[in-house]
C-alpha cells in the first residue's frame, strides 16, 4: 500500500512538473512577426512571399497580419469573418483566426 501511494505521488508530481513546459510550447504559436518583417509590413503593407505562403487553410493567421488586414465582410452568425490581406481575400474564424477558406 505504501508503494502504491509513493508511485501515485511520483506520477502526479512528474505530470505537474512537465505540464507547464508542454503548455508553453503550445502557447508559442501566437508569436508576432520578426522585427524586420513587422517594419516592412508597416512601411509597405506587404508581406514577403514566404510569409504569404503561411496563409493556408487550417493555419492560424498571425496576430500582426490580422491587425493589418482589411475587413471585407463582417462576422456572420457562424463566427466567420472575411478579410483582405494584400491581394488575397481570406475567410477565417474570428475567435481563433483559423483560416477556413482562401479566395484569390
Amino acid at each position: 500500500m505504501k508503494y502504491r501511494n509513493l508511485i501515485a505521488f511520483v506520477t502526479v508530481s512528474s505530470v505537474l512538473v512537465i505540464s507547464p513546459s508542454v503548455f508553453a510550447k503550445n502557447g508559442d504559436k501566437d508569436k508576432s512577426l520578426p522585427p524586420g518583417l513587422e517594419k516592412k509590413l508597416q512601411r509597405t503593407g506587404e508581406l514577403p512571399p514566404g510569409w504569404q505562403k503561411k496563409l493556408a487553410v487550417g493555419n492560424v493567421m498571425e496576430t500582426r497580419v490580422y491587425e493589418h488586414s482589411r475587413v471585407v465582410v463582417p462576422v456572420d452568425r457562424k463566427g466567420v469573418i472575411t478579410v483582405q490581406v494584400e491581394d488575397r481575400v481570406v475567410r477565417l474564424i474570428q475567435a481563433t483566426r483559423e483560416i477556413v477558406e482562401i479566395l484569390d
